[in-house]
């Protein structure tokens, strides 16, 4: 497999709430901004990054998971990923970027080209999600972290490490992935936030923190498409979707089309929630 981590600059960038990790890998402009959702890491981009050659691609891990600190609990909030966006393109001199969200991390490049649309050049959108919809499934273990009903159980589950490590597992087969596949996106970039890897603790505070928002974040999401603000946003947005995902489906992918005035819909034949990881030539070709 490629090195992602060839022609890596590896930064720091301070936030009010701790540092973020950063891979400033050096190209042509506009540098292409890859972000990750919950819960993983940026090292979902591992694949694609070698390909996007010649474009700058910079990739970080939100503060709490992957390289980045982790902050008090508390102090995590959807909002702060927008700010913490905000402080990568500040601190690399970024003017404008090619914003590349995946999963949770589509709202947060949605949210930020409303906030600053001078400073988007265009929008990549892979497998995400924005508002409810009839089309959108929540995963089920998703929901349980998202539900304040279910907290005892969740709590219950994860405090065991066989029961999240089999939690892990069925969830990995529900999006069509074999969780014992030592190549799998599971393993490099979800597991080491549920158990920890290479010196690091665990990201469980910022998943939970992520993912208790969920439901609060789609009824704000839902006002900003009822207002317009989507169908008004002059930028190009593009939808890069993974045909094989039974939750963020190319169901929802059409819908969320639609929402916007200049979005184009291209799916990824034999790739999943992760068509970056499962078919990274296809989508390296779609987003250069």
């Amino acid at each position: 497999m490629a090195d992602a981590s060839r022609d890596a600059t590896t930064r720091q960038v301070s936030t009010a709430m701790g540092r973020l990790h950063v891979a400033d890998h050096a190209g042509d402009e506009p540098a292409l901004v890859l972000m990750h959702g919950f819960p993983d890491d940026s090292r979902i981009y591992n694949r694609l990054v070698p390909l996007l050659s010649p474009r700058r691609a910079v990739a970080f891990d939100f503060l709490g998971y992957g390289g980045s600190d982790r902050p008090r609990t508390g102090t995590l909030d959807s909002a702060g990923h927008v700010h913490q966006l905000g402080a990568v393109l500040d601190e690399l001199g970024i003017e404008t970027a090619v914003l590349v969200g995946h999963d949770a991390s589509g709202p947060v490049a949605i949210d930020y080209a409303l906030t600053a649309p001078e400073r988007v050049g265009k929008l990549i959108l892979l497998n995400t999600y924005y508002g409810h919809a009839p089309a959108l499934r929540v995963p089920e273990m998703i929901r349980l972290l998202a539900d304040p009903d279910m907290t005892p159980l969740a709590d219950a589950m994860l405090n065991d490490p066989d029961r999240r490590m089999w939690l892990l597992g069925h969830t990995a087969r529900q999006f069509g992935g074999d969780p014992l596949d030592p190549d799998s996106v599971g393993v490099a970039a979800v597991v080491p936030q549920f158990f920890g890897d290479a010196g690091r603790p665990d990201a469980l505070p910022a998943i939970r923190a992520w993912t208790a928002a969920l439901f609060s974040d789609l009824d704000a999401q839902d006002q900003r498409i009822t207002q317009g603000q989507l169908a008004g946003l002059d930028i190009p947005v593009g939808l890069v979707f993974g045909v094989l995902d039974r939750y963020l489906s190319p169901d929802l992918a059409a819908h969320l089309a639609s929402l916007f005035a200049r979005a184009d819909l291209q799916l990824v034949d034999g790739a999943s929630h992760w068509p970056q990881w499962d078919a990274p030539k296809a989508v390296s070709g779609l987003i250069r």
